[in-house]
């Protein structure tokens, strides 16, 4: 049905979605990868345009742009970092610590695409705070909060797995055994803060976490 995901928040200017898991963010190659959020959101919505992407297994919030000011001003601020992200995912295992902060630079893995590997000399920086919400047991798990402070492709998939405690259902990193543990990819994009390019306010844009 190519259905139009939940509007989370719209004006003359932006519009926010609630992008579901499984969905791409930007066409793939080929017309089987046709269908995505910015195809749909640019058929629904007038002026929307993408400004940054979510995985198409991560589920969340996705901004888009309704006009060209608009997206050349939130471009600026996701390149200057200025956006904040927060997400959560459930990874298997219990993290032993309760916070902390991975700083593994990022490249393409040029054997195995899609995928990106960890390279401190080739790399591009990749930075994630992160947090304990909570532990699970039987079997044992960790619910995280992710705050990523640049925003790499596959970044808080990769980190996950620095960690030593891969998100479940992550079929790119995660061994078969952890990939059979959801049907899904346990990371969504809880919320996301900007500031508005016109009224200059902060805007917190927030979606439900699914899982």
């Amino acid at each position: 049905m190519n259905d139009l995901p939940p509007i989370l928040f719209q004006d003359q200017h932006v519009v926010a979605f609630d992008k579901p898991s499984g969905l791409l963010s930007v066409p793939g190659i080929g017309p089987e990868k046709a269908d995505c959020m910015a195809s749909r959101a640019a058929r629904d919505v007038e002026g929307a345009r993408i400004v940054h992407r979510l995985d198409r297994d991560t589920s969340g919030v996705i901004l888009m742009a309704r006009d060209a000011d608009t997206h050349r001003e939130l471009s600026r601020q996701f390149h200057d970092r200025e956006v904040r992200k927060m997400y959560q995912a459930i990874l298997e295992g219990h993290v032993s610590d309760e916070e902390g902060l991975v700083d593994a630079a990022l490249r393409k893995d040029f054997d195995r695409p899609p995928r990106h590997l960890v390279d401190h000399e080739q790399g591009r920086e990749a930075r994630t705070n992160w947090k304990v919400l909570e532990r699970m047991d039987a079997p044992p798990r960790t619910r995280i909060m992710f705050n990523p402070e640049t925003g790499r492709s596959h970044q808080l998939r990769i980190h996950a797995c620095t960690l030593g405690h891969p998100i479940l259902g992550d079929d790119l990193y995660a061994p078969p055994e952890i990939v059979k543990l959801s049907e899904r990819l346990l990371l969504h994009a809880e919320s996301l803060a900007f500031t508005h390019p016109a009224s200059g306010d902060t805007i917190e844009i927030r979606a439900e976490v699914p899982f």
